[in-house]
């Protein structure tokens, strides 16, 4: 089964082939992708429907922060709503549904014409405009609302999975394990601490994994896969993988989430998530920083995405986005995006700086335009051009 837009590199296992349905499409992945770049891989662009307008959604981000890509996953009793497809790791036989959508599909849905409704459709609309008569409010009105706005719908089945709780203790718990947290837990850990590192992600390593750098004489990504082994064979540390700490309480004490077999096709008995009580004398915060997008008018169009998501995809699971880009920054970090996807064989077509003394590198074929700003999108079901000041 063809992916069109799968690009070579990545860290994704090539040598297997996983498969997965999107709204009854079967489509193809590997090891190592996410949802969401299995979706991305496969040419899918539209993903969802916003809550009011029902406006086409699109995947935006690539990590814990996307505010898009929000799918049904499983069916019958273990149905699972509102489940970010770029947190999600790919196995065999993982069925996934679009949310927010009516009637007859995602892409024609009815309910779109709530989006040239807008300018009637207030922020005080939900509330104040259906009270009266009062007695229709709960037989019509809110069945009607939660049925045109709902983000997702749990089976009402009972949970057929098992959960666990228990309490670890330690010296040190390191939250997040990107080069920060490995680095402080590789420090840690020699010094015979009791250690432990919590990552929401499979892969250890954070941007690493999703980057070009290299530490040393090596790549980020292999020092970040060699240090998480040297990790995982001390006695006194243990490594969470797929772990979100939640929250931090009285005392020291942390509450953190492991997803033990969400990653399986099946459980076969195990507990599919365990509640984890933290207690430690120390904490080293190491989660990262995210980030903001560029606001401009209709920015929120499928095929508009971070610039650091897009340099994730394309050098961590290999999925390219679309095969002609243009990217718009106001740092010089999008110029790395640019430089990354031209090298990956992508057809970077305008590299567009908001900084009028900015000098990004020049690329074969992409034109340079330096104090620009974008003032419009277009595309109903998807980005098709931008317009430009």
């Amino acid at each position: 089964m063809n992916a069109p837009n799968r690009i070579s590199g990545g860290l994704i296992d090539r040598s297997q082939s996983l498969h997965l349905t999107f709204d009854g499409r079967r489509l193809s992945g590997h090891p190592g992708d996410t949802l969401a770049s299995a979706l991305i891989a496969n040419g899918v662009r539209m993903v969802g429907r916003s809550f009011k307008y029902h406006r086409p959604r699109g995947v935006f981000a690539a990590g814990c922060e996307e505010p898009n890509a929000l799918l049904e996953l499983r069916r019958g009793a273990a149905r699972e709503p509102n489940s970010r497809a770029t947190t999600i790791e790919l196995f065999d036989g993982l069925v996934a549904r679009s949310q927010n959508r009516s009637l007859f599909s995602l892409k024609h849905d009815i309910m779109a014409v709530n989006d040239l409704l807008a300018p009637f459709l207030g922020a005080g609309f939900y509330y104040k405009t259906f009270m009266w008569p009062r007695r229709f409010w709960e037989v019509l009105y809110e069945p009607l609302i939660r049925a045109a706005a709902g983000l997702g719908s749990l089976s009402g089945a009972p949970d057929p999975d098992r959960y666990d709780k228990g309490f670890l203790h330690c010296d040190l718990l390191v939250i997040g394990a990107g080069p920060a947290g490995l680095a402080a837990a590789l420090v840690a850990g020699r010094a015979g601490l009791r250690v432990i590192v919590a990552d929401e992600d499979f892969l250890p390593g954070g941007r690493l994994n999703a980057e070009t750098h290299h530490i040393g004489d090596q790549p980020g990504h292999q020092w970040a896969a060699d240090s998480a082994t040297e990790l995982a064979a001390m006695p006194n540390l243990r490594l969470m993988r797929r772990t979100t700490i939640f929250g931090a309480y009285d005392h020291g004490s942390f509450g953190a989430l492991e997803r033990c077999t969400d990653h399986l096709p099946a459980a076969d008995g195990k507990p599919r998530q365990i509640l984890w009580r933290i207690t430690t004398r120390r904490t080293v915060l190491c989660t990262g920083a995210i980030e903001r997008p560029i606001a401009f008018p209709n920015n929120d169009r499928p095929g508009i995405m971070l610039a650091g998501a897009v340099r994730s995809f394309v050098n961590r699971q290999a999925a390219a986005p679309a095969r002609r880009v243009a990217v718009f920054t106001n740092n010089d970090n999008g110029w790395r995006t640019a430089s990354d996807l031209a090298a990956a064989g992508l057809d970077v077509c305008a590299l567009i700086d908001v900084r009028p003394d900015a000098r990004p590198p020049q690329l074969d074929g992409t034109e340079i335009i330096c104090g620009g700003q974008i003032t419009d999108t277009a595309g109903r079901l998807g980005l098709r051009r931008i317009k430009l000041a």
